[in-house]
């Protein structure tokens, strides 16, 4: 099997399976006194402490959480309560056509609570530009919303050039930065947003482990109640083991980062020269996009018949975004984009990781040669 799906999910590490074991073992509740939970804290606040030494944030900033989803979720709500609380009315959010579902799903709850939501278009190649963003602010912008990478097309936005802009208005700066880690340079602090999510298992990590960063001064409120946990942010018995295989997952990411960058652009180079010869492929996404993601149109196959021709002859790929497998829309990235809903059914991604090989590579170009074949009428 030939897995091309790292930017749905990035298996488990060796290193990170032997945390994760090791703090599973543990009999303790981190929030409990006895010596056992406090064993079980000390490998939870570890694991905490080496995300937020690679983020080059302090420990205190990172809520730890379920997820991507969970996180992105909790900054729009988070900051959409803190608005209103102390407003007392709806205000203003942005965020763009091409975020992920995980943004996307609340902006739209919100914009039925009486939000006012503006969905910026992106131009032709998925990014978004400064001067976009400084015209769409209004008075009573309460959050801006843009991705960092995006899942589907690789493109990556300035997010400092774009942070900067929101924050001379006084407007908090959100961005999901869930396909940034191990191949980019992640650093929220100097990138100067307010809040940034994070999910383990897009750098190595287990499932089901995230990490919402919040810049000193900009707690959100909590949008699940209960316990105390997470500094009563996010309450619930907290993810010892998730968080300790995240921590050392990611440490041994960012310290490969520079070379995997380096080997995810020679893989990407080389599938895209391997598939040149297949008639009528297009590339979507800019050229100087994230090396991890490759997305290609071939006007006139079946997305589906040639995810599963693939499939047979062993390759693993996808149509988009793992969250909306299965679901009969076009990708709304592809859309936006300008792409036709037949071309955009006409679509997949491939998605590289560390452990990708060259030879991989070049078998998954031929698969899908031959794939092309079969699934054009």
């Amino acid at each position: 099997m030939i897995y091309l799906d790292y930017a749905a999910t990035h298996p488990m590490t060796p290193e990170a399976q032997e945390a994760y074991l090791r703090a599973a073992a543990l009999p303790g509740n981190p929030a409990s006194v006895h010596a056992a939970g406090q064993a079980a804290r000390e490998l939870l606040e570890e694991g905490r402490a080496r995300i937020a030494a690679v983020l080059g944030v302090d420990a205190r900033t990172l809520t730890l959480n379920s997820g991507g989803t969970e996180g992105d979720n909790h900054v729009l709500f988070g900051a959409a309560q803190a608005w209103e609380d102390a407003h007392g009315r709806p205000g203003h959010l942005i965020t763009t056509q091409t975020e992920h579902s995980a943004v996307l799903a609340p902006a739209r709850v919100l914009a039925a609570r009486g939000w006012a939501v503006t969905f910026l278009a992106p131009d032709v190649q998925g990014l978004y530009h400064p001067e976009g963003l400084q015209a769409a602010l209004r008075d009573d912008t309460a959050l801006v919303s843009i991705h960092h990478v995006n899942n589907e097309i690789g493109a990556v936005q300035d997010t400092p050039a774009l942070a900067a802009v929101a924050a001379a208005r006084g407007v908090p700066y959100h961005t999901d930065a869930v396909q940034a880690p191990g191949v980019h340079a992640v650093q929220p602090g100097a990138w100067g947003v307010t809040y940034a999510t994070f999910s383990a298992h897009k750098w190595g990590g287990p499932r089901g482990v995230g990490v919402l960063y919040a810049r000193r001064g900009h707690a959100l409120p909590p949008v699940t109640h209960g316990g105390g946990q997470e500094s009563g942010l996010r309450p619930g018995t907290q993810n010892t083991a998730g968080a300790s295989a995240a921590g050392v997952a990611l440490t041994h990411a960012e310290a490969r980062r520079e070379a995997t960058h380096a080997h995810l652009s020679a893989l990407k180079a080389q599938f895209l020269s391997d598939t040149a010869g297949i008639p009528g492929l297009r590339v979507n996404g800019p050229a100087a996009g994230s090396p991890k993601i490759v997305s290609v149109t071939l006007p006139g196959a079946d997305g589906e018949a040639l995810l599963m021709n693939l499939d047979m002859l062993g390759v693993c790929a996808s149509l988009g975004s793992a969250c909306a497998a299965g679901t009969m829309q076009p990708s709304h990235v592809l859309t936006a984009l300008g792409l036709s809903e037949a071309d955009a059914r006409s679509t997949l991604r491939f998605s590289f990781g560390a452990a990708t090989t060259p030879d991989e590579v070049h078998s998954a170009a031929a698969a899908l040669t031959q794939a092309a074949q079969w699934s054009r009428p």
